[in-house]
Order: structure tokens, then sequence, then C-alpha cells
């Protein structure tokens, strides 16, 4: 590493190799990268160190149910978006959380387990919460491929197939179960930890571990992430686009934008702006060009809104500093706060009393 602000191309090459085989012994990824695993060690540990880069690892589905995913966007008072932002960024069930141009203040990215929990944040959490002037949400219908899925650069990928072969995986999401859930949150924190490592850390086994890990990678019910800073990466550009297709249309283009190299994300959503995506840019002038490229190549889309994220503060479950640098990670969990679920079942016994009321009335 050149120094603490940039990677040089052997630095790229390690993150790249990382994003293909996160857990990959460093004699391997040296081998891939015609160095000793040392060396790709002790690479790797700078990058860390420095906040450069990172690795984690966050959970797709808990007790067999997959989270619901809402985009909430959010208009804070005057002075107070950074204030919200730092407040919101802690709550263990926002993957994103990003200060951002245009329309909106603040627009996050948060996971439930039902529809319930989505409105009683909404309402109790983010509506009575100092600073937060009004909201607007949208549940995703489609995933069509998020940040664990992008590449550094794919013509430095060459190599990296001589890291493992490809896994086998399930086509849907398994199931992280309750014993799993020690060994999830400390991968969260270091996903290269050794098995041995892991094992005494969960007080279980290294039999016991391998198995649970192996479970975990073929039922498709983790997700490993090799993250670099934006700064650093070389796309230093984050924009996300609100835009509009055909119902019919949704599927198609949603896939083929998500194949587009810049996306890092693409959904579709519920509502008439049914597609967001962000995508990672080199410059501004690549903005109009990738937007000409992409309204070219898809005449049916319509781009309603954009935004450029000022500030990311949380990134895949994972605090950032202004400058996109890592801090500490936030393993993924349920919402769960006393004072919303307090209101909401204050609010529920005023419905019950008048609804018994009514029928009084009625039976009068």
């Amino acid at each position: 590493m050149q120094n603490s602000a940039t990677l040089d191309e052997l630095d790229y090459q390690l993150a790249a190799a990382l994003q293909v085989a996160p857990r990959a012994q460093w004699q391997q990824i040296g081998r891939a990268l015609g160095i000793d695993g040392s060396t790709a060690a002790r690479r790797w540990a700078r990058l860390q160190s420095a906040g450069l880069a990172w690795l984690t690892c966050y959970p797709l589905s808990i007790d067999g149910v997959a989270p619901i995913l809402a985009v909430i966007e959010i208009d804070c008072a005057p002075g107070q978006s950074h204030e919200v932002a730092a407040e919101l960024a802690l709550d263990v069930n926002l993957v994103t959380v990003e200060l951002t141009t245009g329309a909106r203040d603040l627009m996050v990215t948060a996971a439930f387990f039902d529809h319930a929990s989505l409105a009683r944040y909404l309402t109790f959490r983010l509506g009575t919460l100092d600073g937060v002037v009004t909201t607007r949400s949208q549940v995703v219908t489609t995933s069509f491929t998020e940040g664990s899925r992008w590449r550094l650069d794919r013509a430095r990928m060459a190599h990296t197939s001589l890291l493992t072969p490809p896994r086998r995986r399930s086509p849907g999401y398994g199931s992280i179960r309750a014993e799993d859930i020690p060994l999830v949150t400390e991968l969260s924190r270091d996903c290269r930890r050794s098995v041995t490592e892991l094992a005494e850390r969960t007080g279980t086994s290294p039999t016991t571990v391998r198995r649970r890990l192996a479970r975990l990678e073929h039922d498709n019910a983790i997700a490993y992430r090799c993250e670099v800073a934006r700064f650093a990466s070389g796309w230093p550009l984050s924009v996300t686009f609100w835009a509009a297709a055909p119902l019919a249309r949704v599927p198609e283009i949603g896939a083929a934008i998500a194949a587009m190299r810049e996306t890092r994300m693409c959904y579709s959503l519920t509502g008439p702006r049914n597609l967001i995506f962000n995508v990672w840019l080199r410059t501004m002038a690549d903005m109009p060009a990738f937007e000409t490229r992409l309204t070219e190549s898809m005449p049916d889309l319509t781009i309603a809104d954009r935004s450029m994220a000022l500030w990311p503060l949380k990134i895949g479950a994972t605090l950032l500093d202004p400058h996109g640098r890592h801090l500490r990670h936030i393993p993924i969990g349920r919402w769960e706060d006393s004072a919303a679920s307090s209101a909401e079942d204050a609010l529920v016994d005023i419905l019950r009393g008048r609804s018994a009321s009514t029928g009084t009335a009625v039976a009068q």
C-alpha cells in the first residue's frame, strides 16, 4: 500500500480475490496473486487497520423467514439531518443510512420480519424521533442485485478462478437457527476467523462450527461482503436512481440494470416509481453518459429522480466515517423497541375501546 489513502494494483487484486473467496486460506490467496500468503495477510491487515477495506457477513434469513426490505426516504428539520442519521445508524435493522442530495435528506434501507413491524417503525420510531419531519416508504418486491455481489473490477477477476471451485447453492434462502446466531455474529465481526477461533468464541467444537458453516453457506443463509472505501475504490461517486417501467417489463429491465458494470443495487418497488438502483461512477462526467446509455438501451424506462450520496453513514450494516472508511459493524437483527411497542399497544386499546363503544351505540 503506497500510502494510507490509496490502494495500489496489488491491493485491488487482493480485495478482488477476497470478494470472490472471502474465507480462502492466505496461501490460496497468495498463489492466485503470485505472492506468498504472509504478504497477502500483511497487506490485508494494513488495509483493514486503515479502514480502507473490510470483510463482514450478514444473515439472509432468520428463523426461516426472509426479511421484508423497505426503502425509506426521510425529510429532516433544518440542521438536524446529521443528528437523525447518527441515531438511526445504530438501529440493528437498518442496512444502509445515507445523507443524500435531492428531494430527501436521508435514505435508508431497513429489514423487517413482518409488515406490522414496518408500520410500527414508521409510526412509533421515525414518527416520534426529534428532527424527523416526514417519511415516504416503499417495500422491495424483488432484489435483482445488492452490494455483496458487486466486484471492484472484472478485468482483475481472471486469477480468482484459482481460488476455489464454484460453490453450489440452494436456489432459495436457507434458515439461520437460534443456535447459529452466535456463529453468524462472530462472522459479522470478522468472517476470516479460523474455525478454531470461531469455536472458542461460540463455546462449541470445531466440528460443530464446520458443520454449521457448511450448511449456512450451502443453504444461502448468509452473505459475505468485502468492501473498499468508496473514495479509494476508483469509483468515488454513488448515485441512486428512481425509475418507472411497464409492469410486465420490470423483471427484464431490472435484470438488465443489475448486469451493468456500475450497478451496486437494483430493487423493484411498490408504487409508481417501481425501480430503484444505485450505481458507482468514476467521475461526474460519467453520470449523464451512464443515464444516456441506460435510456437508449431501455427506451421504455423513465428516470423519475436521482440523488448522490454525500455521506453513507452505514453501508451493509457497517458504520463509515465521512470519507467512507470503516468504523465498526453492527450485526443485523430484529428491531425491538419497548417504547414503540407500548405506544402501539396503547393505540390498539384505544381502537378496542372505540369499537366497543360503537357496538353499544348501535345496539341501543
